[in-house]
């Protein structure tokens, strides 16, 4: 087991800002009582933690080469990425520490517990005792569901059973996946379409949503990845939003095409099945360098949708787990702004 990080507790103007009007002034007793006050003052937004905000804690450094050695070694020895000082098992109980009750994980934190489920009934008793539920598993590195090679792409599609299946049975509502494939756009969409119809055919015999994320390439343009959903046209096929990933290009030294942000929210925002709220810097007002989180929230708000937003914070000046604060506090003050 890898040594456990300590987390500080959400801070006490955090605590204080979540109570409803009719509270008295004492302190809540505990953090679970702190996520009961979140929930009543927000119902149509509640708060989750993606587990790629502590990726740093569970990977540790990253030297040059680090993503072929990564994915090599992931197919070899997945455990062998953990380099960090943190144990991904133990991500219930750190997301707990921040009042929120619902957490997003990464596959890849587990590649080698798929067929473990001596490991998944321990990880739930973990969830359970924390008094977290598992809202959605991001599935990466399992193929691409754009392939153009039909075999390769229902290969794709089936390898992502094993992981609908451990979302099913940790209670989760979705697996995030990422519509990737080589090709034109036009040629990629009909690939995509094709992998996530036979996807979402499966994931709806066990009851799970099947999420696409816009997550670079193709898929970080708003209107190619909302033109894949309409005709998928499934009930349980959707988008999970992010407000920061909509570099198309990247090169040696970052975006050099990037799509409109809030033009992209719109388009994949009726498709939404789940927010991913990420986070980056913060001024000295706390407000995000780089995405204006009350104009999102709006666009997030308009479009009728209701349920979890997802703290992502992916930043380098603030530690991990001050980042998720300061996008906790955030996000708190744009929801408190809609009224």
């Amino acid at each position: 087991m890898k040594k456990r990080i300590t987390i500080a507790v959400v801070s006490l103007f955090l605590i204080a800002s979540c109570r409803t009007k009719s509270e008295s002034n004492a302190e809540p007793e505990n953090i679970a009582e702190t996520s009961q006050e979140m929930e009543t003052q927000t119902p149509d937004f509640q708060i989750s933690l993606a587990q790629w905000s502590f990726h740093k804690a569970f990977l540790g450094p990253r030297k040059e080469g680090y993503w072929q050695w990564f994915i090599k070694t992931l197919q070899e020895s997945p455990d062998d990425v953990l380099l960090g000082d943190a144990d991904p098992t133990d991500f219930p109980e750190m997301a707990a520490k921040f009042g929120v009750n619902s957490i997003e994980l990464v596959n890849t934190f587990y590649y080698g517990k798929v067929d473990d489920q001596a490991f998944w009934d321990d990880f739930k008793k973990r969830c359970d005792d924390a008094g977290v539920s598992v809202g959605l598993i991001m599935c990466d590195a399992l193929g691409n569901l754009g392939d153009a090679d039909p075999e390769a792409r229902k290969k794709t599609v089936e390898n992502h059973h094993k992981w609908v299946d451990i979302a099913k049975f940790l209670g989760a509502h979705s697996i995030r996946v990422n519509a990737a494939g080589a090709g034109s756009a036009e040629e990629v969409a009909a690939n995509a379409v094709d992998g996530l119809k036979q996807l979402g055919e499966y994931g709806a015999t066990q009851g799970i949503n099947i999420l696409v994320e816009n997550h670079g390439g193709y898929s970080s343009d708003g209107s190619w990845l909302a033109g894949v959903m309409a005709q998928v046209n499934m009930d349980n096929v959707g988008t999970l939003p992010d407000y920061g990933n909509f570099c198309i290009e990247r090169g040696p030294e970052g975006c050099v095409k990037e799509y409109d942000r809030y033009k992209g929210m719109a388009e994949l925002m009726p498709y939404a099945k789940g927010v991913s709220a990420k986070s980056h810097d913060f001024d000295e007002n706390g407000n995000e360098t780089s995405t204006d989180f009350y104009k999102m929230l709006k666009i997030v708000k308009d479009s009728g949708f209701k349920g979890y937003i997802g703290i992502e914070y992916e930043g380098s000046t603030l530690s991990e787990e001050e980042g998720i604060e300061a996008t906790l506090a955030l996000l708190r003050k744009a929801i408190d702004s809609m009224g």
